[in-house]
């Protein structure tokens, strides 16, 4: 008997120590303080943990999507008229993997960014949750981004000897022409902001891959005491004079940039300029579905549902049922502080699967303690009977949960595979549901087993 009860109360100890970890995390506002050397600060909306110095922050607000805290909402048209028809698509897709690297490096929670294709309108759509300058939106994804360098060329001069001196002033005032050199932003590795250090401006330090550096070392070569120019879109940001040969792969875009600028030109330098031409259709905030008090009504709603769920355990099953409600109240806890470390952001879909898996979170409990009793009434003893009920349901619950897992990933579509669902809304909904399917699984078979194999005696 002895060693039956030391395995379940290790891993009573576990779900102890799990369960008050999440409840450091869930907490609106808790500090812990060690001495040094080492040093734990725990607060609402994240913490800080400094190791001899040094310091990891991590913010743990919970996200919210655009239905819940407003944002942006901009549709782009692709230009597709010099894109072969069967090439159309791939683009399209191509295009859209570009703009939601550069609102990811950007720092915005979980956009939304879908495409759809009707006749020969190619349209990306794009919802930017808490972003609220329009303006800075537009520059970050309706710009093509495409990086170019180019070397003067060498023009044909009349001899200075047959020229009048009008004629000699007309042609030094002859601004220089450039072509473009095979070195573009593909050759790019990384592009960072960094400031000069004699004056103290912005500028874009970038850093070219192994076949770049050689590309670039060759066209500096050939064109010491000769200007390089560097193109965005067409347009030049700089032709600095090159002094001498540059063989280290790295280089430094210099302008008139604020600091606002270069971040906004390093975020698209690093995700890579569009494969097609983009045009804004149209652009309008959306304000929040639901406001402060409306979100806090869903949530309410949601521990009312868990309290529900309580009550009825404990009426129908006594002992049983409130071992059951433990392990709801730890699922709770797991699955809130889940939210704020993945971190995922909540939509009204959101919450609808959260609350849908709190009813499904018991469903397990519910099969074991009904073979439990049949076993029972069978005329076995106690524990007998409680092993008996938990491998018999089991598989009951793992095929139900399988199933409702395979669903959950259908509708999230992960590869964004174009015949199923890609819309966020959908996507908020299967991913609280599909965590707290996986959740429910941990606590009602591992939580409530070591409960009962502990305490119902």
């Amino acid at each position: 008997m002895l060693d039956k009860l030391k395995r379940p109360k290790s891993v009573l100890i576990f779900i102890l120590l799990l369960s008050f970890g999440a409840l450091i995390i869930d907490l609106p506002k808790f500090t812990i303080k060690f001495d040094k050397p080492f040093k734990v600060e725990q607060s609402f909306g994240g913490y800080a943990i400094g190791w001899f110095g040094g310091k990891f922050v991590r913010d743990l607000q919970i996200k919210k999507g655009l239905d819940l805290q407003g944002g942006i909402q901009v549709t782009l048209q692709a230009d597709m008229k010099d894109i072969a028809e069967k090439d159309r698509k791939v683009a399209l897709e191509s295009a859209r993997g570009v703009l939601e690297r550069r609102v990811n490096f950007f720092g915005v929670t979980e956009p939304n960014i879908q495409t759809s294709v009707s006749g020969d309108n190619y349209r990306i759509l794009i919802e930017l949750p808490g972003v609220t300058d329009s303006k800075e939106a537009i520059q970050l994804i309706g710009q093509t981004a495409q990086l170019d360098f180019a070397e003067q060329k060498v023009l044909e001069e009349k001899p200075l000897d047959n020229l009048t001196p009008e004629e000699k002033e007309k042609q030094a005032a002859v601004p220089p022409v450039f072509a473009k050199t095979d070195l573009s932003g593909k050759d790019l590795s990384r592009a960072a902001v960094t400031f000069d250090s004699k004056t103290g401006a912005p500028q874009i330090s970038i850093e070219f891959t192994d076949e770049g550096a050689k590309k670039f070392a060759e066209i500096t070569k050939r064109n010491v005491q000769k200007p390089l120019a560097i193109f965005l879109d067409g347009v030049v940001l700089t032709a600095p004079i090159v002094q001498e040969e540059i063989t280290g792969g790295q280089a430094v875009i210099t302008g008139q940039f604020t600091l606002d600028e270069a971040k906004l030109l390093s975020v698209q330098l690093n995700a890579g300029s569009l494969p097609v031409s983009i045009s804004v259709l149209s652009q309008k905030n959306i304000g929040a579905t639901l406001g402060e008090e409306s979100l806090k009504r869903s949530l309410i709603a949601g521990v009312i549902g868990l309290m529900l769920v309580a009550i009825f355990m404990l009426g129908n099953y006594g002992r049983l049922g409130i071992l059951a409600d433990i392990a709801l109240i730890v699922y709770g806890l797991i699955t809130l502080a889940l939210y704020k470390l993945i971190p995922v952001t909540l939509t009204l879909s959101g919450i609808a699967g959260f609350i849908l898996s709190i009813g499904m979170a018991v469903d397990s409990n519910i099969l074991i303690f009904e073979r439990i009793k049949e076993e029972r009434r069978s005329g076995k003893s106690l524990l007998p009977s409680m092993e008996a009920g938990f491998g018999r349901a089991w598989d009951s619950i793992r095929d139900a949960n399988i199933c409702t897992l395979i669903t959950s990933f259908v509708l999230f579509n992960p590869f964004n595979w174009s015949f199923l669902n890609v819309s966020g809304m959908v996507r908020g909904f299967a991913l609280t549901l599909a965590l707290g399917i996986a959740i429910s699984l941990f606590t009602g078979i591992v939580v409530t087993r070591t409960l009962v194999r502990v305490f119902y005696r």
